[in-house]
C-alpha cells in the first residue's frame, strides 16, 4: 500500500513539474521544471528495483544532458522578442488535438489496468545483459541517439554563431 502512496505522489510531481516546464515562459526555469521531472522519472526506476537505471538517470541526465541544456540556453541568450500573434481558432484546434492525446493516453493506460505486473527472470538482469542487449539487439537505435545529440550540438553552435 506504501509502494501505490509514493507512486502516486511522485507521479503527481511528475507530470506537474512537466506541465509546469511547458507553460513557463523563461527557459531557464523550464530547464530546472525539467530536473524535477526527470528526478521523479529516476525515482519510478528506483521503485521498480532498477538501481543501475536509477543512477544513469541522476548522473547523466539530470546532471550531464541538462548542464548542456543549460549552457545552450544561455549561450543562445533568448531576449524576449515580438512573438507573432496567435490565431484562436489555432490556440482552439491545440486545444481540442491536446484533449484527444489526453483521451487516447488515458484509454490506453486504463485498457492495460488489468494486465498485472512484468515479472522479472530470477535474479534480475544484469549490467552484462544490458550491456549484451545494447550492443547487438539495440545498437542501431543506441547509434542513432548518439548521432542526434551530436547534431543537436552542432545545431547549437551554428545558431549561436554571430554574423559578421
Amino acid at each position: 500500500m506504501a509502494e501505490w502512496i509514493l507512486f502516486g505522489i511522485v507521479s503527481a510531481i511528475a507530470i506537474g513539474s512537466a506541465v509546469m516546464m511547458v507553460l513557463s515562459r523563461n527557459p531557464i526555469h523550464s530547464a530546472l521544471w525539467l530536473v524535477l521531472t526527470f528526478i521523479c522519472v529516476a525515482v519510478f526506476f528506483l521503485m521498480v528495483g532498477a538501481q543501475f537505471l536509477f543512477a544513469v538517470q541522476v548522473i547523466v541526465y539530470t546532471g550531464a544532458i541538462m548542464v548542456l541544456f543549460v549552457f545552450v540556453v544561455m549561450l543562445l541568450n533568448p531576449e524576449r522578442e515580438a512573438e507573432p500573434l496567435v490565431p484562436r481558432a489555432h490556440r482552439v484546434a491545440s486545444l481540442v488535438l491536446s484533449a484527444a492525446l489526453l483521451g487516447v493516453l488515458a484509454r490506453g493506460i486504463a485498457g492495460r489496468a488489468g494486465l498485472g505486473s512484468i515479472t522479472a527472470a530470477p535474479g534480475g538482469i544484469t549490467l552484462r545483459d544490458l550491456g549484451r542487449s545494447l550492443y547487438t539487439e539495440w545498437l542501431f537505435p543506441f547509434e542513432l541517439a548518439s548521432v542526434l545529440l551530436l547534431v543537436a550540438m552542432i545545431g547549437a553552435i551554428v545558431l549561436s554563431r554571430r554574423r559578421l
